[in-house]
């Protein structure tokens, strides 16, 4: 018998205990095949912050270091310049990355430091409780936000955009993970963005649309529809920056 699917080596034999439904497992099942598929595993560091992504350590069989909330680029900034022979990425939510740690990842992309980025974006503040992010949708309903997301609390942020339209990074796109097509897409893109790293063309940035079921107070089939019928016309998928011209506006 021939055997066709396996646990990446780069990620650890334990059983995960995210929520059901929640899209991190799958994301980050991704980041380890990438790992593997560029033999990386041995030089490689990640920086997470507080929130889900920081469960991560529990399940990728990788160098860890954790970051206060929304430092994740300062932290990597500083590992890279040190270490520049590793090879270093953060793994961020929607609510570390585009709330506290705005002014982080913009300042880093600006310069052009060389890591990767692995955003998750779910729209919705998941381990604290289901508050309103940057990336909640208008009308969206959340702990903080009970009657609906007004545009007075802020049109939801899109990242992907705001970050190709700065010099500094080589490689940006945004991805889902809500149906077996997209998911093999999303696996592409960030084998895609680490390669960019490797290669010492600047920052590479993958947003990938994300389930929390649980934050958004849907089942897990209504979690991963939404992703497709309300964020992808919202936040569209697709490269939008690729400094060797596969996909550059």
């Amino acid at each position: 018998m021939k055997l066709v699917f396996d646990r990446p080596k780069s990620m650890k034999d334990r059983v995960m205990h995210y929520c059901p439904g929640c899209s991190h497992g799958v994301i980050q099942r991704i980041v380890a095949e990438a790992i593997d598929i560029l033999d990386i595993r041995e030089k490689t560091v990640c920086v997470a912050p507080v929130g889900c992504a920081v469960f991560l350590y529990d399940y990728l069989d990788i160098d860890m270091t954790e970051a206060p909330h929304g430092r994740p680029p300062a932290v990597a900034t500083g590992i890279k310049r040190a270490r520049p022979d590793l090879f270093v990425f953060t793994y961020q939510g929607d609510g570390d990355i585009a709330s506290i740690g705005l002014a982080e990842i913009l300042s880093a992309a600006n310069r052009g430091e060389s890591f990767s980025v692995v955003y998750v974006n779910n729209t919705v503040y998941g381990m604290t409780g289901g508050q309103m992010a940057p990336t909640s949708m208008l009308g969206q309903r959340t702990t903080t936000t009970p009657f609906g997301k007004e545009a007075s609390d802020g049109y939801p942020l899109r990242m992907a955009e705001w970050i190709a339209s700065l010099e500094g990074p080589s490689y940006v796109t945004r991805v889902a993970v809500d149906k077996p097509s997209n998911v093999k897409k999303t696996r592409k893109a960030v084998v895609e963005a680490f390669r960019m790293q490797l290669e010492g063309r600047g920052m590479s940035f993958v947003e990938i649309l994300a389930a929390c079921p649980v934050g958004v107070g849907l089942s897990p089939v209504e979690a991963l529809a939404r992703i497709e019928k309300e964020l992808i016309p919202y936040y569209p998928l697709g490269v939008l920056k690729s400094v060797d011209g596969k996909g550059a506006i």
